[in-house]
């Protein structure tokens, strides 16, 4: 992914709201398949870490996106951002050309 198309996703997810909240549970294989079914489903998604939450949002964001096979666009305070492309015929997001 470029800068480019990073800064893009960047703007369409500041409006967004999250979808999924991560809590004291961390990652389980529940919030991985959530998380798997909202990608497939949206493309583009937000998600928050609860305060009560120990573990770093830099590292479940990473873990998300290796098991998810997407890509993080960002990752700010407790917010997630995640990305993974549509098949053709499902295709809802056009990033700018590289």
């Amino acid at each position: 992914m470029t800068s480019k198309q990073r800064a893009y996703l960047k703007g369409l997810a500041m409006t967004m709201d999250p979808i999924l909240q991560l809590g004291k549970g961390g990652l389980t294989p529940e919030n991985t398949a959530a998380v798997d079914e909202a990608l497939a489903a949206r493309e583009l998604i937000k998600i928050s870490v609860l305060q009560n939450c120990l573990e770093d949002p830099r590292q479940m964001a990473e873990v998300l996106a290796e098991r998810t096979r997407s890509q993080i666009v960002q990752v700010i305070g407790k917010k997630i951002v995640l990305y993974r492309e549509g098949k053709n015929e499902k295709k809802k997001i056009e990033l700018p050309r590289k």
